[in-house]
């Protein structure tokens, strides 16, 4: 089977990162209690330049931060799209992006995996939050050409997180008024020691 799928497809071989993040430009993650990120996103409506030079920044900024997904809203940009560079269950690596996704519902009696989760935008804090085991995105690549996605697993997770920042959620938003809080006590507690590593992750990648 093959080891790494772009844009949904398998590929024989393929850098350690995406060739889009050595064009890109490191930007501010937002963090949760941001306006951008609690609100729905817009529908991207043009294809050009402007919108793969975003891709490239949220590819580097991803990287920097030692993401696995990483959506418009939380570079500040109130656009429907996201990147991703996330391995599945089965260790398959799954890179690229999606503009306008759409989350297919979950067919009835799904499993849900409930396993452990983090967000960029609330740095530090893990969680544990019910997902469907398999996810299927329906969108858009950077050309405005059509695209569908399957995850099953962590992949899947991902998949439907970052769908989720497109409406104006974040994963705080499905945990219990207890939950929350403990999250954001972890974020509050190791918050600095993020932004150290983000920060030695840049010079690192050159780019500080």
């Amino acid at each position: 089977m093959p080891r790494v799928f772009v844009q949904g497809s398998p590929v024989g071989h393929y850098p350690r990162h995406a060739p889009e993040a050595g064009r890109g430009t490191v930007r501010r993650i937002t963090e949760t209690g941001e306006e951008v990120l609690h609100k729905s996103c817009r529908d991207v409506t043009e294809f050009g330049p402007d919108l793969a030079a975003l891709i490239d920044d949220m590819f580097l900024t991803m990287y920097v931060a030692e993401g696995a997904g990483l959506a418009a809203n939380q570079v500040g940009i109130g656009l429907r799209l996201f990147v991703y560079d996330c391995p599945d269950d089965d260790g398959v690596r799954h890179v690229g992006h999606i503009v306008n996704p759409v989350l297919d519902a979950p067919v009835r009696g799904r499993r849900l995996l409930d396993e452990d989760e983090g967000c960029l935008s609330v740095p530090g804090a893990v969680m544990a939050v019910p997902r469907p085991e398999r996810a299927v995105v329906r969108g858009q690549d950077r050309n405005g050409d059509p695209l569908v996605i399957e995850g099953t697993g962590y992949f899947a997770r991902c998949l439907a997180h970052e769908t989720d920042h497109t409406h104006g959620h974040v994963y705080l938003d499905r945990l219990s008024r207890r939950d929350r809080k403990d999250a954001l006590r972890q974020m509050t507690d190791r918050r600095d020691e993020v932004f150290a590593r983000r920060a030695a992750r840049a010079v690192e990648l050159g780019r500080p």
